[in-house]
């Protein structure tokens, strides 16, 4: 059964699903998996009929802790320890710093189909909804205590409450510590040295913590939430999922202080863009709202989908990674048209084409006849091709208005793709004017194969990708060589560099005579060595 199904069979009626981030700066790819598995779980437990809810909460109450790179470090400094709500926007359009990156980020659920009751902390702190919850915590502070040291191993001091003010003084969140509390208001420091990235101002004094004065630590802010909003499901990341870690701490003391039990639980791990783990602040790796721009909707929540939640996804936007992407999505569609309508049912699907359909964003899977991404790629690079002419002569069989809109779709993913993450070695230059001048690096052994080849290309029936790799196989153990040796002479000869795209694809591009010709030309100017 699909990850998600099981968690969907598992569950009780009425389940609330729930995410959250803070935005502290340009929301990268990485956030995506868990904003996609818990949108998945709710489509799941729709379909096995458990009347969910679906929330996605924005923690704007936390810190400012680091000016992004991208961001003017002499305008946000003065702000570092602010809650995030609290700082100005970087850009006119947004009330605050929150509001304008969660604002980018929303864009890209829209464009994922992803469409959560989305909640605010400023807005649960200051109507006053998490009074009950800031009172109990801090009444029960030893609890908390003990929850932390008998989990995690942190100790806390016997005056340490869980709870931070907003410095009446300089509006900072970071940097106060709170030391009593008499039941209606608590006594907190601004303390100079609470963090080593922003002093405190050293200001004390009672304040009420009630209706948006400050805020919970997170971890038992998590436990407030879930039992404000009645949370039945929320995943967390492998940070977090750790033993003694965040996720164990906010357990803990939601059974030790509030008697409940948590929420269902399961760790999942990170997306890695080359290898690197993404970071909100440190801006590594790609934004999500550039990673959508690059791939269509559909193909970024199979991206995240087509892996287990516990496996990392490390995606890097080269060739290889994106055209396959692609290519394994198309497989999929292709095994979808092979099923009986009654297999195709969302209830009755294979597991192995659960990933398809949750990649939907409406719940439908649409089919088309591909037009594979490596090919347009390609193409696009061919001067003076007409490019749908060349789309529709290579196709199988006539391309419907559906077909047309997902290969158009494609080529401006293939466009998007050679402007912003194609390396030259990738790129596909063909001299069509002149013979590049890299023909003299090829051996005799080379030259050798090509002549061959002028006579075999010249009988090939069909002018196609497949019968021309073929016959560029065929003619390499014909003499008996090595195959890579063998199409280095073919890119040296048309691209003027050792690597290129599929050899018979990059011929198929060309005309049968253009091809011969410059063959001909490349063998006869040859002068051995």
């Amino acid at each position: 059964m699909f990850w998600a199904d099981k968690i969907a069979a598992d569950a009780q009626e009425n389940q609330v699903v729930n995410d959250s981030k803070t935005p502290s700066g340009r929301v990268h790819v990485g956030s995506l998996r868990g904003v996609v598995i818990h949108d998945v779980i709710y489509r799941a437990l729709k379909y096995a009929g458990k009347s969910p809810k679906f929330l996605y909460g924005v923690d704007d109450y936390d810190a400012l802790d680091t000016v992004p790179h991208y961001l003017d470090r002499q305008k946000f400094e003065s702000y570092l320890g602010f809650p995030l709500c609290n700082v100005p926007s970087p850009e006119d359009g947004a009330s605050d710093y929150a509001k304008y990156f969660m604002g980018e980020f929303l864009e890209v659920f829209e464009y994922l189909g992803v469409k959560p009751e989305v909640y605010y902390l400023r807005d649960l702190y200051r109507s006053g909804r998490l009074n009950t919850y800031i009172d109990i915590f801090l009444k029960n502070a030893q609890l908390v205590r003990e929850a932390y040291l008998e989990v995690s191993k942190a100790r806390r001091s016997d005056n340490w409450y869980p709870f931070q003010t907003i410095c009446e003084n300089c509006g900072k969140i970071a940097t106060t510590v709170v030391s009593d509390y008499n039941g209606s208001e608590v006594f907190y420091t601004c303390k100079p040295d609470a963090t080593d990235w922003v002093k405190g101002c050293g200001h004390s004094g009672w304040v009420s913590p009630f209706d948006g004065n400050g805020k919970l630590p997170w971890k038992v802010e998590w436990v407030a939430k879930w039992d404000l909003l009645g949370i039945n499901i929320e995943l967390a990341g492998k940070d977090h999922s750790q033993k003694g870690g965040s996720r164990d701490v906010a357990n803990a003391i939601c059974r030790k202080v509030l008697r409940k039990q948590p929420p269902f639980h399961s760790p999942y791990e990170f997306i890695l863009v080359n290898g690197t783990k993404m970071s909100s602040s440190k801006g590594v790796g790609s934004s999500a709202k550039e990673i959508a721009a690059l791939l269509p909707p559909e193909l970024l929540r199979f991206l995240i989908l087509r892996t287990q939640p516990k496996t990392v996804i490390n995606f890097a936007p080269n060739y290889e990674t994106t055209t396959r992407l692609f290519r394994d999505y198309d497989t999929l569609i292709e095994k979808y048209q092979a099923l009986s309508p009654a297999l195709q049912q969302a209830t009755a699907l294979p597991e192995e084409l659960k990933p398809l359909l949750y990649a939907q964003l409406d719940g439908v899977v649409k089919p088309y006849h591909p037009v594979e991404l490596s090919t347009l790629i390609s193409l696009l690079q061919v001067p003076h091709l007409d490019l749908q002419k060349e789309i529709t002569a290579r196709s199988t069989q006539p391309l419907n208005e559906y077909d047309w809109q997902i290969a158009n779709q494609r080529i401006a993913v293939a466009q998007k793709w050679l402007a912003d993450y194609a390396d030259e070695e990738e790129k596909l230059v063909i001299y069509l004017d002149k013979v590049p001048e890299k023909v003299k690096d090829l051996t005799q052994e080379q030259v050798a194969y090509l002549k061959q080849l002028i006579h075999t290309l010249a009988n090939v029936p069909a002018w196609e990708a497949e019968a021309l790799q073929t016959a560029l196989f065929a003619t390499a153990r014909e003499l008996e060589m090595q195959q890579p040796l063998a199409f280095k002479a073919v890119y040296l000869s048309f691209l003027g560099k050792e690597r290129g795209p599929k050899a018979g694809a990059l011929l198929s591009y060309l005309e049968r005579d253009f091809t011969l010709d410059r063959l001909k030309t490349v063998t006869a100017s040859f002068t051995p060595v």
